[in-house]
C-alpha cells in the first residue's frame, strides 16, 4: 500500500469515529441553533492551527451569520515562521496565563451565547482558560480535542487540568497520538497529520445541522453562496445580509462591554 493510500485509509477512519459521535454533535447543533435563534453569538475559539476550523466555521461559502470567529493573530499568524511574528513567539504565547481573560475583556457575554473552544491536545493554557471563563459566565462549551492525543499529552496548566475539565461536551477529531497518521521506511517521525480532516468534517457535520434546526424552526439561516449556484445577483444580496447581520450580532456583543459610557447608557453628549 503507497503513503498515498494509507493516509485515505486513515481519513477514512476518522470519519467513523465521527459518525460515532452523531448524538454529540446534535446535541452540540442544538445548543447553538437556540444561540443563533435568540440573535447572539457562538463563539468559536483555536490557537495555533485550530484556527483552520474557527474559519472553516464562518465565513466562507456553505457558512451562514451568528458565529463570531476569535482570531487571535499573535497565536496564529504561521508563515513567517521565524523572525518577527513568527512561530516561537506564537507558541510561546498560547501558554501565557491571563491572555483568554484580557481577550474576553472585548465582549459584552451572556448565558444566551455559546462556544466552541478548539485545541487538538487540548492541554495549551489559553484555550483552556478560555474554556473555564466561557463556562464561569454560565455559557454552555463544545471543546474540539483529538482524544488519544489529549489523554496522553501532559498539561501546560500548573494545576495539570486540560480543555476536556471546562467542557459541557466533547468531541474527538479521531485523529492518532501526535497527529501525524502515515510513517515512511527510513523515517524515524511520522507525517500527515489528521486532525484538521476529522476537525473540518466535525465543524462541517454541525454547520449543517445547525441550518437543519434554524430552518425548522423557521429562521432559515442567510447562507453564503457562489453566483454558479444561486446566480450572480442573488450572491452578492446573500453576501450583503450575511455580513449585515453579522454585523448587527456582532454590535450586542459590544453596545454594554465594561464599563459604562454616555453612548451605552444611551444618553446625548452635552
Amino acid at each position: 500500500m503507497t503513503v498515498i493510500e494509507q493516509y485515505l485509509q486513515k481519513s477514512r477512519a476518522i470519519l467513523d469515529v465521527i459518525e460515532q459521535q452523531t448524538e454529540q454533535l446534535q446535541q452540540a447543533a442544538q445548543w447553538f441553533a437556540e444561540t443563533i435563534r435568540a440573535g447572539r453569538m457562538v463563539h468559536v475559539f483555536g490557537s495555533g492551527h485550530s484556527r483552520i476550523m474557527v474559519e472553516e466555521m464562518w465565513p466562507r461559502y456553505g457558512s451562514f451569520p451568528g458565529f463570531n470567529p476569535i482570531v487571535e493573530l499573535s497565536l496564529t499568524f504561521h508563515n513567517l515562521v521565524v523572525g518577527a511574528n513568527g512561530q516561537r513567539q506564537a507558541m510561546f504565547l498560547e501558554n501565557v496565563p491571563g491572555l483568554a481573560e484580557r481577550i474576553l475583556r472585548n465582549y459584552d457575554l451572556s448565558d444566551l451565547d455559546s462556544a466552541l473552544v478548539i485545541s487538538s491536545s487540548g492541554c495549551n493554557v489559553v484555550p483552556i482558560e478560555m474554556a473555564e471563563l466561557f463556562q464561569q459566565r454560565r455559557v454552555k462549551v463544545v471543546a474540539l480535542i483529538t482524544r488519544n492525543h489529549a489523554e496522553q499529552s501532559t498539561s501546560k496548566r500548573a494545576d495539570g487540568k486540560k480543555l476536556s475539565d471546562f467542557a459541557d461536551l466533547v468531541l474527538d477529531t479521531g485523529a492518532p497520538v501526535g497527529d501525524a497518521m502515515i510513517t515512511v521506511p527510513g523515517l524515524d517521525t511520522p507525517v500527515a497529520p489528521g486532525s484538521t480532516v476529522g476537525g473540518a468534517v466535525i465543524v462541517n457535520c454541525i454547520k449543517a445541522e445547525v441550518a437543519r434546526l434554524l430552518t425548522q424552526m423557521g429562521q432559515p439561516p442567510v447562507v453564503l453562496s457562489a453566483g454558479a449556484v444561486v446566480g450572480a445577483g442573488r450572491a452578492v444580496d446573500l453576501f450583503e445580509r450575511a455580513y449585515d447581520e453579522h454585523a448587527h450580532r456582532l454590535a450586542k456583543l459590544y453596545a454594554q462591554v465594561g464599563q459604562a459610557s454616555y453612548v451605552s447608557q444611551g444618553q446625548k453628549e452635552e
